[in-house]
């Protein structure tokens, strides 16, 4: 048997937890086209312990687009994410699994499943900042208001914290609403905004080996421009990359990594 047939399946907690029918039925699915070991990590270090023993055998993730941020992360940190493609079984609430489906991977967990299979693995930027962290989709500057959600925080405590905010806050005024930061933003060393002129936000996203960097004026259109590098400094600032709010930090810098990971993906029709 090949090593492509052969694969190493992390089922993620949550997922366990949340939709164990369908963990099975995607586990039924991998084992009968493939030689699988099955993981089944209770934390993050038995999590990162069974990536590093997964020797020549391909990466499956079952869970959401936090367990999967959590496998790229690590296998960055490791410096091994060159070392084979990964693939995701998708398992767990729509507004987990966003980020999965912007980059492809189908919304039912038996296609996903079938994918591994018989897929095709597609090259994918990285972002990555100077402490570590990655981004697999967006990066956005001020981060969404509302809680911080930490990586571990599971998602149904916060939507029950939304829900209850929602009916005993009324809206702010419009005029109350926006917030603006007064930001340092370099892109490939070029200036783009300065802590003089205040800004709503920044967005990124890697696309095609660069990045597509988006500067919000409070009272103009947004500004857009490409490139490689992009630093941003001045008073406490958050992010959120991906699902996941991190500071306040006070400087950063993200680097777009051309092709840094594989992920198999169903093959296109035609």
């Amino acid at each position: 048997m090949s090593a492509h047939d052969q694969l190493l399946v992390v089922i993620d907690p949550v997922a366990r937890r949340s939709d164990g029918e369908s963990v099975r039925i995607a586990k039924d699915v991998l084992c009968a086209g493939a030689e699988a070991k099955i993981c089944l990590p209770d934390s993050p270090e038995e999590f990162s312990r069974a990536l590093a023993r997964r020797g020549s055998r391909r990466t499956v993730v079952v869970g959401d687009d936090r367990a999967l941020l959590r496998t790229v992360t690590l296998l960055y940190r490791e410096r091994d994410l060159a070392g084979g493609a990964l693939a995701l079984v998708p398992i767990g609430a729509p507004g987990c699994l966003e980020v999965a489906h912007a980059l492809g991977v189908p919304q039912s967990a038996v296609t996903a499943a079938r994918a591994v299979l018989d897929g095709v693995v597609r090259q994918l930027d990285l972002l990555v900042d100077d402490s570590d962290g990655v981004v697999l989709g967006d990066l956005r500057i001020p981060a969404v208001q509302g809680p911080v959600v930490s990586a571990e925080t599971p998602p149904s405590v916060w939507d029950t914290c939304r829900s209850l905010v929602r009916t005993l806050v009324r809206p702010a005024p419009a005029h109350l609403a926006i917030r603006t930061h007064r930001l340092r933003v370099e892109a490939d060393g070029v200036l783009l905004s300065d802590i003089d002129a205040p800004v709503e936000g920044v967005s990124v996203r890697s696309l095609g080996g660069v990045a597509e960097v988006t500067v919000h004026p409070p009272s103009a259109p947004p500004f857009h421009t490409d490139a490689r590098t992009l630093t941003v400094s001045g008073p406490d600032f958050r992010y959120r990359a991906d699902t996941v709010v991190t500071g306040p930090v006070r400087r950063r810098t993200w680097t777009v990594r051309a092709d840094a990971w594989g992920l198999t993906l169903p093959k296109k029709e035609g």
